[in-house]
């Protein structure tokens, strides 16, 4: 093992327990059960009134240093990745503090009062942002020191609306080290592409403007999103990361995706990374050249499409933002390719190269919904904890993580499993973060969507970080207006 491998060597996983199963949604709304379970998934977690990506971040992180027996006092690196901030001014220190609180009473010192404390946001990608910052802390002035990333975020759409099935909840804590437990890091070889894309999807303040808050001080936080336009920027994103990588690591770029032994994507619903990979592939079929192109021209062919348009169609890049500005949304940036991807779903390639490599960890997802910067890790984890299960041999094998977040910024990063992974997946407890689920009826998934508590909420006993109440003082003494107050329940 080098002495300068960074990365992963613990992950730990909270989800509230209220639970909306799909299937009830689809009776509920008169929507397609088939297809959205195909598409989407099986069910999603809300938050309660006594949750907020505070207290979600802290009972994450604090399994998190218990279960992997992290010294709080060699945390020298605690970062909220969110979208979800109910603060705009701090929000890892909060975390920070309900950590203090729980760790006295569990017997344990305090985090270092050196720790550094950022709060990241570029929507989903923070998360991913986070671990590459905490690697880059450890090889500097963090040296023989530790990092804990969490990923925290609560998805909510519109009722009505067609975000609405893929809403979330939760909360993903990663912890960060020299000499990885789980899963190390190339950051010298991995990618990264940005690019501002106005309307893609977005949480401007003016929403706030007008709502009175509700229990517990809490708003809502519906984005504005454009659904057909928000997927074609994934895919661009993507496409421009995997670009980045490659150009960086050289070689055969489809056998390179072949060899993987699986990937881990940003998954706002099932469907998405499952296309994303598929359009990757086809892309770097068409970089390689030579008897790839062999390959690429028999998908061409089903669909009755010129090879040489088909690259030329690869070889260019959709003016997405700048088409936008004008009023023109493109429902697909590469339409060419998206003909050539249907051909591809039918050959007898596509099990080994597309559903094999995202099929670790893909069943447990379909139980949690979108949970914006904690989708990534979260899948990360949920296949760490499948491979684990299935005794799937993954150490020495490479993987590849790649982020997203709208706006819009990508990563391709790759990775390397590390020899007694198996110890350190033991430990994820993603699974029993699933367990002691509250099905929600149609009244109580109203209710608790608007942010106020409703029957299944009251008559829960719930344990660990809870908001208590939010402050409505102000005086010129003194002013707490909207700011949480917390309690630690063993």
């Amino acid at each position: 093992m080098s002495q300068q491998d960074f990365g992963i060597s613990g992950l730990s996983v909270f989800v509230p327990p209220y639970r909306v199963q799909l299937q009830d949604w689809c009776q509920w709304t008169g929507g397609d059960w088939a297809k959205i379970s195909a598409v989407v998934g099986h069910s999603f977690r809300l938050r309660g009134p006594e949750d907020s990506v505070y207290t979600m971040a802290a009972q994450a992180a604090l399994r998190l240093i218990i279960d992997n027996k992290v010294d709080p006092t060699r945390v020298g690196y605690l970062a909220l990745a969110t979208e979800s901030s109910s603060d705009n001014a701090i929000g890892a220190v909060i975390v920070r503090g309900l950590l203090d609180q729980a760790l006295e009473a569990h017997g344990l010192p305090p985090l270092s009062r050196n720790c550094e404390v950022p709060e990241l946001k570029q929507a989903c990608i923070a998360g991913l942002y986070g671990v590459k910052g905490a690697i880059r802390y450890l090889a500097h002035d963090g040296a023989g020191r530790c990092a804990i990333v969490v990923s925290a975020d609560a998805a909510e759409y519109e009722l009505g609306s067609t975000g609405e099935p893929t809403q979330g909840a939760g909360a993903v804590a990663t912890l960060v080290e020299q000499n990885p437990k789980l899963l190390a890091l190339d950051l010298a070889q991995s990618g990264s592409a940005s690019n501002y894309r106005i309307a893609d999807f977005r949480k401007p303040f003016v929403r706030y403007a007008e709502q009175e808050p509700g229990t517990h001080g809490r708003l809502t936080d519906f984005p504005v999103f454009n659904g057909k336009y928000s997927t074609a920027c994934y895919l661009d994103e993507v496409i421009c990361a995997f670009d980045a990588m490659f150009t960086r690591r050289k070689g055969a770029r489809a056998q390179y995706l072949r060899e993987l032994a699986a990937a881990f994507m940003h998954r706002p619903y099932r469907h998405m990374p499952v296309s994303a990979w598929t359009m990757a592939y086809l892309f770097a079929l068409g970089a390689d050249g030579g008897k790839e192109h062999e390959e690429l021209a028999g998908y061409c062919a089903a669909v009755q499409q010129p090879l040489e348009k088909v690259l030329e169609e690869m070889r260019s890049r959709p003016r997405i933002a700048s088409d936008i500005e004008k009023g023109i949304a493109p429902d697909e940036p590469y339409p060419l390719t998206a003909l050539v991807m249907k051909a591809f779903r039918k050959s007898a390639a596509y099990k080994a190269v597309v559903e094999d490599k995202l099929q670790l960890g893909a069943d447990l997802m379909m139980n949690l919904g979108n949970l914006y910067t904690a989708a990534l890790p979260a899948w990360l984890a949920a296949g760490f904890e499948d491979a684990l299960d299935k005794s799937v041999e993954l150490t020495g094998r490479q993987i590849l993580l790649v982020g997203y977040g709208s706006g819009d910024a990508a990563d391709a990063i790759p990775a390397r499993v590390m020899p007694g992974w198996e110890k350190a997946a033991v430990r994820i407890g993603l699974k029993a973060s699933l367990g002691g689920a509250v099905d929600l009826s149609q009244d109580g998934y109203r209710t608790l969507h608007g942010g106020d508590a409703a029957s299944e909420t009251s008559s829960l006993v719930r344990k660990g970080f809870l908001v208590r109440h939010a402050g409505h003082t102000q005086t010129p003494r003194f002013t707490d207006t909207g700011i949480e107050y917390y309690e630690y329940r063993r």
